[in-house]
């Protein structure tokens, strides 16, 4: 994959480059919006753009491809980059904006890094972008194949048909297809970008998991409002979706997207969440539930109490309805539950089989823990899989 030549390159510049790149990516992105604003209409999510969520991802992603590269050569890291593949199509990046995000990017690593960027250098890491960014161009001209759909023509009309609040801060929205065509095909897991315009008229996309069976024409989503904490702003779909959006109304999503979906092994099954990270696992209990599985499920979920854990009782009648199924909850707070473990997820005490498959939906901190408590209990890493919410920070073989 990577020539021995530009592989001495980048394993002798990567300290300086990976220790630079938060400032090479703020600089790249600055530089990118002031000369394409429209990127910022539709695509890019200025809330992740204000909190530095964005730039923290994109350098992580660059120095995890590198980095890979350099341990293996001749392999290409394709989880790593499935990941981002299905984040682009979610959003209708095209081939020709790696065009346009090679420009920026490396006239931002010259400027931060100065006389450093030798042209031995510069080949060199551009032999590395255009690798990562070959791969990305294939991997996402054969998702949109898959899809049916022209390249970037990802977004269709959705009529609400059903709004339910969940919990102060959660509203569902359940919607079929507006335009009178079938629903696409999705999967358990998965997730579509929502497009908003915005009181200043710049539309703003956001993804939410399908928190409902993905297989008939109806689809629901789950929505959390977003309040901002240290500086960051508010979350502006989600703030908005919830003040707004009523039965009737219509909404732009994405077609379904992600990775991390539910498999079809008969292998024991782990659902492990926190917070709003429940949406894809509760859509993945009713699609087992819809089809009548019969494979061992055990869901562990930890919240704040009962009143603020989104989609309880649904997640109780469905693991109800499957036969090999059970169910454990933390609360920090019970609030008389007699059921509920106090406190945050433990898994001590709780038998996990060394052979199941595991789902990770949470917060960061959570998902880490969760899963050193794993591997610690003999699950191996391959058996882990995890979803992130917004760009994904999380490098877990690195971790």
């Amino acid at each position: 994959m990577l020539s021995p030549e530009s592989a001495a390159v980048v394993r002798a510049t990567l300290p300086a480059v990976g220790g630079a790149l938060d400032e090479i990516t703020a600089r790249f992105y600055g530089a990118m919006f002031q000369a394409h604003p429209e990127l910022l209409d539709g695509m890019f999510n200025r809330g992740n753009q204000a909190s530095g969520a964005q730039r923290q991802a994109l350098a992580g992603s660059i120095a995890g491809f590198a980095t890979a590269l350099l341990a293996d050569p001749d392999a290409r890291p394709d989880a790593l980059l499935a990941r981002i593949a299905h984040k682009h199509i979610a959003v209708g990046v095209t081939d020709d904006q790696y065009t346009i995000v090679h420009k920026y990017l490396f006239g931002a690593i010259a400027e931060v890094l100065g006389d450093a960027v030798t042209p031995e250098v510069a080949a060199a890491w551009d032999e590395v972008y255009w690798l990562m960014a070959g791969a990305l161009i294939a991997m996402e001209a054969r998702l949109y194949q898959e899809a049916g759909l022209e390249a970037g023509d990802i977004w269709r009309p959705w009529t609400v048909v059903e709004r339910r609040e969940e919990t102060p801060d959660v509203v569902s929205l359940v919607v079929r297809p507006a335009d009178g065509e079938p629903a696409p095909a999705a999967r358990a897991g998965q997730y579509v970008s929502v497009r908003l315009p915005m009181a200043d008229g710049v539309r703003q996309v956001r993804q939410y998991s399908l928190s409902s069976d993905p297989g008939g024409e109806l689809r629901r989503i789950t929505v959390k409002r977003v309040a901002g904490t240290d500086g960051a702003p508010d979350g502006e779909v989600s703030n908005l979706l919830h003040a707004t959006v009523r039965v009737g109304d219509e909404l732009t999503l994405s077609t379904p997207c992600g990775d991390i979906v539910l498999d079809d092994a008969d292998t024991p099954l782990i659902l492990a969440s926190a917070g709003i990270g429940c949406t894809p696992m509760v859509g993945m209990l009713a699609q087992l539930a819809a089809t009548g599985s019969t494979r061992p499920v055990l869901v562990l979920h930890a919240d704040s109490a009962p009143a603020e854990h989104a989609l309880r009782a649904e997640t109780r009648e469905l693991v109800d309805a499957l036969p090999e199924a059970t169910a454990e909850f933390w609360y920090e707070r019970p609030d008389g539950d007699p059921d509920a473990r106090i406190g945050l997820m433990d898994l001590a005490g709780v038998h996990i089989p060394a052979d199941a498959t595991v789902y990770l939906c949470g917060p960061l901190p959570f998902m880490r823990g969760v899963r050193s408590a794993l591997l610690e209990r003999g699950v191996p890493a391959r058996s882990i899989r995890y979803e992130v919410f917004g760009p994904d920070l999380w490098l877990p073989d690195a971790s």
